[in-house]
């Protein structure tokens, strides 16, 4: 059995993981952002851009925390909530408003033979594909987000201690 992680040492994985969360939450968000305005879907470009603000945040409170502040870690347990609800909501309003139209655009001639030959209504197939999909989408980022909050907020005691340490 190995014996608990030093406080510093718990800090400098709580500073390594916010920050590539973070970060990977800031440059992806921005990347779709900026697709979804270059195509004009702006309801898309304002969930990314909150997406990015949730990974804004986890970086304010990485800085935070380096600057010796153990209010940090609330910004980055924040961010992770933050990014939960956005996705959560988006999913939500997807799921009440199915619009079937772009989907009907992606099955190819081929698709349509098979699902013909399976006996499978292609509208049927369509709402089934686009539940599925963006219940999966909430039921990962849930389990993600969460794990994550869990993970810095029971690391909060060890952190403070570090900081006020390191002061």
């Amino acid at each position: 059995m190995q014996p608990p992680l030093l406080s510093e040492e718990v800090l400098s994985r709580v500073l390594r993981l916010a920050r590539a969360d973070g970060l990977g939450v800031l440059t992806f968000a921005t990347f779709f952002a900026v697709s979804c305005a270059g195509v004009r879907d702006i309801p898309g470009a304002v969930v990314w851009l909150l997406v990015a603000g949730a990974g804004a945040i986890a970086l304010h409170g990485v800085t935070l925390l380096r600057e010796y502040e153990p209010r940090g870690l609330s910004w980055v347990v924040g961010s992770q909530y933050l990014f939960l609800a956005v996705v959560l909501a988006h999913c939500a309003v997807r799921l009440g408003h199915y619009d079937p139209t772009s989907l009907r655009e992606a099955l190819t001639p081929e698709m349509k033979t098979t699902l013909a030959q399976a006996n499978y209504d292609e509208e049927e197939f369509l709402h089934t594909v686009y539940v599925t999909t963006y219940a999966a989408i909430a039921a990962a980022v849930f389990l993600y987000k969460i794990s994550l909050a869990v993970y810095f907020q029971r690391r909060r005691t060890a952190v403070t201690t570090a900081l006020l340490t390191e002061e």
